[in-house]
């Protein structure tokens, strides 16, 4: 897989979709807080493995928490991160299998890269991309040539 860059200048406004969502399927997008931490470890790695797990747990060591999450009422539809595996990185980010196609990801993916806008950054690396139309389509994300070596390139795993 290889990583990603996105201009975190001119991003398309989400406002609507946000407020779309909101009427239509009652959902709130908002950035997680530190005594959630633990509800939402649990969820990423029940949907999506240890990995991100990991990198989740890490966003909530970070001030102010740099994981967003989507919920409707007290159920956990998706998660954004950034800043987590690497400075200036987006992810991981997931949304539930039955939930997607609806905007949940792509409000998720822009209230972090406004979250690293607000850090000072121009543009982020999305890193080890898997769906690239969707990020080129979403904020026109570039794939970085020869990011096929990544600072995944090494990760330990499961025996």
């Amino acid at each position: 897989m290889k990583d990603m860059l996105v201009r975190l200048i001119g991003l398309p406004d989400i406002r609507d979709l946000e407020k779309k969502l909101g009427v239509k399927e009652k959902i709130t997008f908002r950035r997680a807080i530190a005594p959630e931490k633990h509800l939402v470890s649990e969820w990423v790695k029940k949907e999506f493995g240890d990995y991100w797990q990991s990198e989740v747990e890490i966003s909530f060591s970070r001030l102010p928490v740099s994981c967003w999450i989507a919920q409707r009422s007290n159920e956990l539809l998706g998660f954004a991160c950034y800043e987590s595996t690497a400075r200036n990185f987006f992810g991981p980010t997931g949304t539930l299998e039955g939930e997607r196609g609806k905007g949940i990801g792509k409000v998720l993916l822009i209230k972090s890269l406004e979250s690293l806008r607000e850090l000072g950054y121009a543009y982020a690396i999305i890193g080890g991309v898997g769906p690239a139309e969707f990020y080129e389509k979403a904020v026109g994300a570039k794939e970085i040539e020869g990011s096929e070596t990544s600072i995944y390139q090494n990760l330990l795993r499961k025996p």
